[in-house]
């Protein structure tokens, strides 16, 4: 099955107190996102597409020695809205399509590897990689069917109800969808939501409501999934990278 990857890299980062692009922010002398357009190359996909927009100039010029095509998402309007962006730079292509976050560049080659061969085993229209946290506040849940199997429902932290909150398994922002599956259900996600964007997380619902098939892959390690917001994450991050 031929792969394609997205890669989100378009926003501005403000927690990092910086009016740099998130991911040029550098952690032991490269950005973050040469660690994540590293592990895409050596997955060897057909295409790899950079989702730019705040700085986008300068994101390209930092990340030209990469075999990317750039697409621009201006204004930013979410993260469902981002990857709408890279349409046209995958038109034709049917194979499955990895989305990955440009600050999350901890995230093993051998993990995402593991991924995509648990999503084609699977035979899931969607696979979701997940991990489990001590304490996982914030971030949204992973729900499985009562016998562990595939996932029944993603829930926000906000909207899950007592029994949800005490799981510990979490949604980690990486993804794998089969093309033709993801751009068909962009075209239906709404932004009818407090803070007007269009939600990647919606296509999951999507997927549900048509009885598609939703798994995830669970990492043994947390740490993987840790993306960078903040100067002290930067720090941390820095030190598991090196």
């Amino acid at each position: 099955m031929s792969l394609a990857i997205i890669i989100m890299a378009a926003g501005k980062g403000t927690r990092m107190k910086s009016d740099m692009a998130k991911v040029l922010h550098e952690a032991n002398g490269r950005p973050i996102v040469e660690y994540v357009l590293d592990k895409s190359v050596s997955l060897r996909p057909e295409k790899i597409v950079l989702i730019v927009g705040h700085q986008a100039e300068k994101v390209k010029k930092a990340t030209a020695t990469f075999p990317v095509e750039w697409a621009l998402q201006e204004p930013q309007l979410g993260t469902g809205h981002a990857v709408m962006q890279a349409e046209n730079a995958l038109k034709g292509f049917t194979g499955d399509i990895l989305i990955l976050s440009g600050d999350a560049p901890m995230v093993r080659q051998t993990t995402l590897e593991s991924l995509l061969e648990s999503h084609r085993k699977e035979n899931a229209a969607a696979t979701v990689l997940s991990a489990e946290l001590e304490d996982p506040s914030g971030y949204g849940r992973i729900i499985r069917h009562g016998d562990g199997g595939s996932v029944l429902k993603i829930v926000e932290h906000k909207d899950a109800s007592g029994e949800e909150l005490a799981v510990k398994e979490i949604n980690s922002g990486v993804y794998v969808f089969r093309a033709g599956i993801l751009f068909d259900a962009l075209q239906s996600i709404t932004n009818d939501n407090a803070q007007a964007e269009y939600y990647l997380t919606d296509v999951f619902s999507i997927c549900f409501r048509k009885g598609l098939k939703v798994s995830a892959f669970k990492t043994g390690d947390a740490d993987e999934i840790k993306g960078i917001n903040t100067r002290e994450q930067l720090l941390e991050a820095e030190k598991l990278l090196s």
